[in-house]
């Protein structure tokens, strides 16, 4: 079992000066390694409009790479436009995940658009920053990565690593609409797929992850490294139904492979849970494990998935 040392919630929103599009949460966290900083990309949003309905908008927050408490630097944009009226990413860019290429940086991101008999779809679209991603733009009006006859819904959550000199996505996919007293929740499993450019993508088209808690357990953010001859897998999961709380709310799950496609799912060597008061009392969800100058941390958010910000732990010892 992994033994991870809580640091608390490093970026706190509540914090931070507003912004017309950054007013609330910070999602999905994923870093970027510089000389001196680490640049954690990460989802927020404005208000709601007098509907209720949110947009999300994606940025950045460097923290010092010798104190990752410590904020050297915040975006004063977003990274991404919206699409434009009627494009699958008009609504939102949550979330994203960057990869270095070169001299560039490319970015996957899910786009989201509202529907009518259900809230949302999601497809992962790609870009491309010229700037040590400061700011991207879009491979082009379209996504990279969309629904299928299996896939049909919910093409999100992008992970993107490159190993064995090719690109992986880790992503995740819809598999069923659950009715909710009116109210639509959605399932979704992990899945992947891989590319030579990182435009052109061949689907493995299989679940990765078994289901612990039953069938309509919803999978989400799969981050996978490379360890000690092994790949590790650090993913979130759910209920189906009556998550948005402590009961049946997100916990951090672990697999491990040594193939990228077959996994072994043991969630007791995760080795992080919820605490017993606070911010991250009531759920832990979305993690991303980076290393950094000998040491393992780990990013993930709390509460109301990332409302409030997100928090950093250490690993104590090393993974096997």
């Amino acid at each position: 079992m992994f033994k991870w040392i809580k640091k608390g919630l490093i970026f706190d929103v509540n914090k931070m000066p507003k912004e017309v599009w950054f007013e609330q949460f910070a999602q999905a966290p994923s870093t970027l390694i510089f000389d001196e900083f680490v640049r954690v990309y990460f989802s927020c949003r404005p208000l709601p409009d007098k509907n209720g309905s949110y947009v999300s908008y994606s940025a950045f927050v460097d923290l010092d790479r010798k104190d990752l408490t410590h904020i050297v630097n915040i975006a004063k944009q977003p990274i991404l436009e919206l699409g434009q009226k009627g494009a699958f990413d008009e609504f939102g860019t949550y979330p994203v995940s960057v990869i270095k290429k070169e001299k560039d940086i490319l970015a996957y991101y899910g786009g989201w658009t509202r529907c009518e008999s259900v809230p949302f779809n999601v497809a992962i679209g790609a870009a491309v920053s010229k700037n040590n991603g400061l700011t991207f733009k879009k491979m082009g009006q379209g996504p990279v990565l969309s629904y299928s006859a299996n896939e049909p819904f919910i093409i999100s959550g992008p992970k993107i690593r490159h190993f064995n000199d090719e690109y992986y996505l880790f992503y995740i996919a819809g598999k069923k609409w659950l009715h909710n007293e009116g109210k639509p929740e959605p399932v979704y499993k992990i899945r992947m797929a891989r590319s030579k450019n990182g435009v052109d993508w061949i689907k493995h088209n299989e679940d990765l992850i078994v289901s612990k808690i039953g069938e309509d357990e919803a999978q989400a953010s799969p981050d996978v490294f490379y360890y000690n001859k092994k790949y590790h897998m650090f993913f979130c999961y759910r209920a189906g139904l009556n998550y948005r709380g402590k009961d049946g709310g997100y916990r951090i799950g672990y697999a491990s492979s040594v193939d990228l496609k077959n996994w072994e799912r043991n969630d007791a060597n995760a080795g992080l849970d919820i605490s017993e008061q606070g911010w991250d009392s009531e759920m832990i969800s979305y993690p991303h494990v980076f290393e950094l100058d000998g040491n393992i941390y780990m990013l993930y958010l709390g509460n109301d998935v990332g409302k409030q910000g997100f928090g950093l732990a250490k690993l104590e010892g090393t993974l096997k």
